[in-house]
């Protein structure tokens, strides 16, 4: 069972700062750093490091080599990768002394992808394979529906959460995988259970992850509910957290896991990404989590 996960690649610029810049006001920034990134590249790193066979599907341009090394130096398959004639996606993170993080991204090349380029990848998938794809690539919705029509397994995770998601054919989807702002923003309810509750009910044939940060995360379908507790810890930076989380939790449930383990085995490798600085640089090793 493979992953085809058709995500965005991005250059991330981390800026340090004591708070978050408000608006008419210039701050100095304590340390600067540049790491791969990308919700797209981070899953699929994600994924690999947890022990899932990955291939990357999507697009950079002039200067992004360095993103396709990182996920080759992963084991990521990067063969349904393109270079293009548009910038290479890039982010501006501020990460402030409190762990937490607010981001700004540029998508260019990771938003010219073709229905051309999304037919060919899917035609080399085979029955029991695994789609995954985030909110910054476009072509989503096509995506989506071409990937369900060739009866493959879909998963996806709408971040950034934009208003075209609700328009998405999210019926198709297998596994939706949201955080507590995505769930809210697409059920209107600001509590995790009325989330899950709303989610289900509006998706009843779709399995539901609700990822809680320091309150761990739940699973949701027609029968059944489990919740996991985050690990305590002091966060360092929350940059791919998320990411690491739907990367391990996909390879633990493509491995025939229960749901209770997948769950445990992906807070914990969160756990440990929050606690070093970065994106990709971040996501721990499988060995690490023992």
């Amino acid at each position: 069972m493979r992953l085809f996960n058709f995500g965005s690649l991005n250059i991330d610029h981390v800026y340090n700062v004591d708070e978050f810049v408000k608006p008419g006001q210039t701050i100095h920034a304590r340390h600067y750093q540049q790491f791969c990134g990308g919700k797209g590249l981070n899953q699929s790193i994600a994924a690999a490091r947890a022990g899932m066979q990955v291939l990357h599907v999507g697009q950079i341009g002039a200067g992004g080599e360095v993103l396709t090394r990182q996920l080759d130096n992963a084991q990521v398959d990067t063969s349904l990768v393109d270079q293009v004639d548009a910038a290479t996606g890039h982010a501006i993170i501020q990460v402030a002394a409190s762990g937490e993080n607010e981001i700004i991204v540029f998508g260019g090349a990771n938003q010219s992808l073709t229905r051309n380029k999304i037919d060919a990848a899917l035609a080399t998938a085979r029955s029991d394979d695994w789609v995954l794809c985030q909110n910054e690539i476009n072509q989503v919705d096509y995506l989506l529906d071409k990937s369900a029509q060739a009866g493959l397994l879909v998963a996806f995770n709408p971040a950034p959460m934009t208003d075209l998601v609700k328009a998405y054919p999210l019926h198709t989807v297998d596994l939706l995988i949201v955080n507590q702002t995505e769930g809210a923003a697409l059920t209107g309810q600001t509590e995790a259970a009325a989330i899950a509750v709303g989610l289900s009910q509006h998706y009843p044939d779709t399995r539901i992850v609700l990822t809680l940060g320091a309150q761990g995360a739940m699973y949701v379908d027609q029968q059944q509910t489990i919740s996991v507790a985050a690990e305590p810890l002091d966060a360092i930076d929350t940059t791919a957290a998320g990411d690491t989380f739907i990367g391990y939790f996909l390879s633990e449930l493509a491995d025939q896991k229960t749901i209770d383990t997948c769950l445990q085995t992906a807070c914990r490798a969160a756990a440990l990404c929050v606690q070093k600085a970065g994106a990709s640089d971040s996501i721990p090793l499988r060995s690490a989590l023992n």
